[in-house]
């Protein structure tokens, strides 16, 4: 799977240019705010629709611009294929194609080109609070199961009405009449998500104590451990099984949440530890620990893109290599030898040599 060629137009920083990749290694070099993220972002959009930095559509289309387009041409699934996005700085809906066929969602082309993102805060993020790690979570879930991204799409959409009917129900006690028909649907597709994680958490924690095994020499057992809804005993359970103990909790909880106006329950609120021969690493663990850890999370999110798609997804390193130590990063360099993989740093250095260098120079491609 490869990216041979990416043009962009009034995207981030960029104006208009066309740049072609190796299959291997590709080095973007250049100073900061040049706009080298801005391509990986490009890149990680292309394949997924989603963008690791924005909140909206419109944060993405150049300043000024009517439009913003990021077309790429892509060797998949043993064919070239072309997938072409068209953002627009407003309200409109942005548009897609694959092949030359319109599409209506990014679930269409799942598969195509999908991507592994990491950058220097990825290192932090068992430190970090539970939202960035629900975050990492379902980026990676929407990214291996268009079925997943469609039912937190409508788990998200269900939980902002019921917000709406919680901080209203003062001012209007009637509509609390409509509050028992959201609490339902909130929890029958909240028992979707829980089963949807729970297997990705146990793919990935096996996947990611092989590669912290590696790496600490057998020292230390890796444990990833998922924590939802506590009324939840077993999260593999069936869908109506799940539902129900959401239910429950939700029944023991409807007093708060009337009082506070708040969803005080569901797997919005989520999370996930690690720990290392029993120590829990965001509470004890060291800086080195920590991102041993975190690289051991993102090599294991590569390799069950890996098994799903039969091809290595294009690994994107945002500056992060420059944020390791000599050992950490030999370990990652040891562990990209296949694939395509985009690399970003200020000062190529030792890094020059991997592969194809790339100049960025305020938003242009500097051949």
């Amino acid at each position: 799977m490869n990216l041979n060629e990416l043009k962009l137009r009034s995207f981030r920083n960029y104006g208009k240019i066309a740049a072609r990749f190796d299959p291997g290694v590709n080095l973007i070099v250049g100073d900061n705010a040049q706009g080298k993220t801005n391509l990986l972002e490009a890149i990680s959009y292309l394949g997924s629709g989603k963008s690791f930095r924005a909140q909206k559509t419109s944060e993405m289309v150049r300043f000024g611009g009517d439009f913003g387009e990021i077309e790429g041409s892509v060797f998949s699934q043993e064919r070239q294929q072309s997938i072409r996005w068209i953002l627009f700085p407003g309200s409109r809906p942005r548009q897609l194609w694959l092949n030359g066929a319109k599409k209506k969602t990014a679930g269409e082309i799942a598969g195509v080109l999908p991507t592994v993102l990491f950058c220097p805060e990825d290192l932090m993020i068992l430190k970090m609070g539970a939202s960035q790690r629900r975050r990492f979570g379902d980026l990676a879930l929407c990214a291996l199961r268009p079925n997943y991204d469609a039912a937190l799409t409508e788990y998200n959409r269900i939980l902002e009405q019921k917000s709406r009917i919680l901080k209203d129900h003062f001012e209007n006690p009637g509509i609390l009449e409509i509050l028992p028909e959201y609490n339902t649907r909130l929890c029958q597709v909240g028992a979707l998500l829980i089963s949807y994680r729970a297997r990705f958490y146990d793919s990935l924690g096996k996947a990611a104590a092989n590669y912290h095994n590696q790496f600490s020499g057998g020292a230390e057992d890796f444990v990833l451990s998922y924590k939802t809804v506590s009324t939840v005993v077993d999260p593999f359970a069936p869908i109506p099984e799940l539902t129900q103990n959401l239910l429950d909790h939700l029944q023991s909880h409807s007093r708060a949440e009337l009082e506070t106006t708040q969803c005080l329950t569901g797997p919005h609120r989520d999370d996930f530890t690690v720990s290392l021969s029993g120590i829990d690493l965001k509470a004890y663990g060291s800086q080195g620990q920590t991102r041993t850890a975190a690289i051991s999370l993102k090599l294991a999110q590569r390799e069950l893109m890996a098994r799903e798609w039969g091809e290595e997804p294009v690994l994107l390193l945002d500056d992060v290599l420059s944020e390791l130590d000599p050992g950490r990063q030999d370990f990652v360099l040891n562990k990209i030898v296949s694939g395509q993989v985009f690399i970003t740093c200020c000062e190529p250095g030792r890094f020059t040599k991997l592969g194809r260098t790339i100049q960025v120079e305020n938003g242009s491609i500097v051949e």
